[in-house]
């Protein structure tokens, strides 16, 4: 099985344990989108924001001796926006609605890195 199918199993999965996830997109490292659950036209979008994100919130652990990225939780008026570090080469960005529960979310969320991560690496 190809590996953004893979990913896709694994983050429809995460929507189906967590009721308040309303999509999420796997992207590289460097931006390139590896699997979508979000409308095409975000998912482009989301998974360039994503590493950009990303390298911002390493250089900032890095700078604050802060240790290795785990993952960024960006809170809004309409709900959230998580990132998780799958591995050295894949984040995965997870949004979910208003009133979710962000200890749930956190959980799963890491839960789906930890399983996209383990894909990648047979892939690769």
């Amino acid at each position: 099985m190809e590996l953004s199918q893979e990913v896709l199993e694994e983050m429809t999965l995460l929507r189906e344990r967590t009721p308040d996830v309303s999509g999420s997109v796997a992207c590289t490292v460097d931006g390139l989108q590896v699997a979508c659950d979000l409308p095409d036209e975000i998912g482009e979008q989301a998974a360039a924001l994503a590493a950009a994100l990303l390298a911002m919130s390493r250089r900032m652990l890095i700078m604050t001796h802060q240790g290795a990225f785990e993952e960024t939780l960006i809170s809004g008026t309409a709900g959230f926006v998580a990132f998780y570090a799958a591995g050295p080469t894949i984040v995965l960005t997870v949004l979910a609605g208003p009133g979710t529960n962000v200890g749930l979310l956190r959980l799963e969320g890491r839960k789906t890195a930890a399983a996209v991560a383990a894909v990648a690496a047979r892939k690769h």
